[in-house]
């Protein structure tokens, strides 16, 4: 599976933070905003990534992220020269894909707690079906929305619709089959002129090969798309980080722990980096991983496992 991160758009709700440089590219507490969302794609064991971004912003993400060799994976970069929607990412990453399935993650999304339920979305996805995820907010009017029957299947997806029939929203990652770029292309543009994510997920559904995974309470979701919801994700790292003395997001760690470099590689880029809390703290990496016996995210993803819902799946 590949993967691709849509870090583009123009930021307006942010405006002036993004008055010279996307939005993904603004810090959360003490990171770029694009390391959360990178992270989570290689904690899901996706090590080829393409990033999409705006004509003046793609060279501005190659300085921050470089061909991603230092980490273990492989990053390639696209160019999306208007938000014409986040389904065009994946005609954008057409060649790129080839005949391989899809993880699709927004750039501005970001997730924390335990992701063994997005591994397994990964690893357990039938060929030829597609994968989406809900999460209970107080907002749904603010998100693409699904809604479920009696018996847990998902039944119908909406786009911000004004008077939901749900609680439950749909975050920004998505896996795919393969070809999925030709069902985005054979999307109309909505009447804001995009192709919506969420008329792609209504094509799978109806087809019978939509399923959907709930994301437990365990799972932290948190868009950070205007300055309220910036502050507050920048306010739930900095306490996380500071309660426990780890750091969130960090894709030297997430290499380390998922065995794509090892100590010796580790060691080597932390070199690299000039002095501070962010280097002093990958420094001590190689010591304490021996004392993480329960898996690649004991120290870097607590939290509980999730429930599978959706159309035609089981529960479990």
């Amino acid at each position: 599976m590949k993967g691709i991160l849509l870090a583009g758009g123009h930021g307006t709700r942010l405006y002036p933070l993004t008055a010279v440089s996307s939005k993904q590219l603004v810090a959360i507490y003490d990171k770029p905003m694009v390391y959360y969302s990178l992270t989570t794609v290689m904690l899901a064991g996706v090590r080829e990534v393409l990033v999409v971004s705006t004509p003046e912003d793609v060279s501005r993400f190659e300085a921050l992220l470089g061909d991603g060799s230092q980490w273990g994976i492989s990053l390639s970069y696209g160019v999306q020269d208007e938000p014409r929607g986040i389904a065009e990412a994946l005609l954008i990453g057409a060649d790129y894909l080839g005949d391989e399935p899809a993880l699709l993650m927004l750039g501005d999304n970001l997730l924390y707690g335990r992701l063994d339920f997005l591994r397994a979305a990964v690893s357990e996805r039938k060929a030829g079906d597609a994968v989406i995820f809900a999460y209970q907010v107080s907002n749904p009017s603010d998100y693409g929305v699904v809604e479920f029957d009696r018996a847990g299947r998902a039944v119908r997806l909406e786009e911000k619709p004004q008077k939901p029939t749900s609680r439950w929203a749909v975050p920004g990652i998505y896996l795919y089959p393969k070809g999925v770029a030709a069902e985005a292309a054979a999307l109309a543009p909505s009447p804001r002129g995009e192709l919506e994510i969420t008329d792609l997920n209504r094509r799978y559904l109806d087809a019978g090969r939509l399923h959907v995974r709930i994301m437990g309470r365990g799972i932290a979701w948190l868009d950070t798309g205007t300055p309220r919801s910036l502050l507050n994700a920048a306010n739930f790292i900095e306490a996380i980080e500071t309660r426990q003395g780890l750091i969130i997001g960090s894709p030297e760690e997430a290499g380390f722990r998922m065995g794509y470099i090892d100590a010796s590689q580790l060691i080597s880029q932390v070199e690299t980096l000039p002095a501070s809390e962010y280097r002093s703290y990958l420094q001590g990496l190689p010591n304490e991983i021996s004392t993480y016996d329960t898996g690649v995210e004991a120290a870097f993803v607590p939290g509980d496992h999730e429930e599978l819902v959706g159309n035609g799946t089981e529960t479990s």
